[in-house]
């Protein structure tokens, strides 16, 4: 039986008890844990609207209604793994590659561990250091990147480290196997078309929100599928890629994006591949009426962990066979 499992909301009640994501323990160990959410409430890379700090705050209240049985994937999350919030990155306000320091002591000795962690942002900034921790255990893996934004750009206000920057200093730094990597949803004004340009020659495939419209999430997934294939993989979903109508709690919102109903087909979607990261970003609850864009946010938290459970119950399935 899996060690840490969410508190029995049958026993006590769901506004009780020091919020948690989905009222796990809070326990900051890697012993007899598989998964572990982990909070990085940083956003002084922002380039609007600021608050994204106050996001995994947001996710953690906005997930005590998640029950342990995802009837869409038929799978029940803790028969198969134990889970733990982890807390969040001590991070450096106003100093961003000292955070990135920050998340990388933090998140290393989970990836070394075997812990699957789930980030929770803060602005996109934080994906990067992320992706240094990531990289130091496994190697370049692909990326599976779900944004409106391509987070591509070389600079802002001759700054190399931005919320816009991140996957550009991924690929020079050889974080990413960017030849299995793919960014999708990508939609909006652009400053010209050197934008797309640049992201494809840095190797990344690219299905913007326009294709996406007209060969639907289904096609999107098989082509993600094979993008990834069998290579160690990063999962990082901006909520920005849903559009404002169902999402607008963020800071750089674009129209047009996924329904809340498609976002959540599209993480489903891809159990199978071999992720050893998720994240979620951009989380803003100050622009979130009703909290709703911090509800979609934990429940695509809760399709993540839910894949990395079907990936163990495959695992244990071969080892019977």
């Amino acid at each position: 039986m899996p060690k840490y499992q969410p508190a029995n909301s049958l026993e006590s009640p769901r506004f009780s008890g020091v919020r948690t994501f989905m009222r796990l323990p809070h326990v900051r160990t890697t012993e007899d844990v598989d998964f572990a959410l982990v909070g990085i409430p940083f956003d002084d890379a922002t380039t609007h609207r600021s608050g994204a700090r106050f996001g995994p705050e947001a996710i953690r209240r906005s997930s005590i209604m998640l029950r342990p049985w995802n009837p869409a994937l038929d799978i029940e999350i803790f028969r198969y793994l134990s889970g733990v919030d982890y807390g969040d990155v001590p991070v450096v306000p106003g100093y961003i590659e000292d955070t990135y320091e920050r998340i990388v002591q933090t998140f290393t000795p989970l990836f070394a561990a075997g812990v699957i962690p789930l980030g929770m942002g803060g602005d996109h900034s934080v994906t990067l250091g992320e992706l240094r921790a990531c990289a130091k255990v496994h190697g370049p893996v692909a990326l599976v990147h779900v944004d409106a934004h391509l987070d591509t750009l070389d600079e802002y206000f001759g700054r190399k480290y931005n919320h816009g920057t991140p996957f550009r200093r991924a690929v020079e730094e050889g974080l990413l196997d960017v030849a299995h990597s793919i960014q999708v949803g990508i939609r909006g004004s652009n400053y010209g078309p050197e934008d797309y340009v640049g992201t494809r020659e840095l190797g990344f495939e690219l299905i913007t929100m326009y294709e996406v419209q007209d060969i639907g999430v289904p096609a999107v997934i098989e082509r993600i599928r094979r993008r990834v294939g069998d290579r160690k993989a990063f999962f990082t979903f901006d909520i920005d890629a849903v559009d404002p109508a169902y999402a607008p709690g963020t800071g750089t919102t674009e129209v047009g994006g996924f329904t809340s109903r498609e976002a959540l087909q599209l993480v489903r979607g891809l159990q199978g591949l071999n992720f050893v990261g998720f994240d979620v970003v951009e989380v803003l609850p100050a622009y979130d009426p009703g909290e709703i864009t911090a509800y979609l946010a934990a429940n695509i938290l809760y399709e993540m962990i839910s894949l990395v459970a079907l990936q163990r119950r495959a695992a244990l399935a071969v080892g019977r066979s």
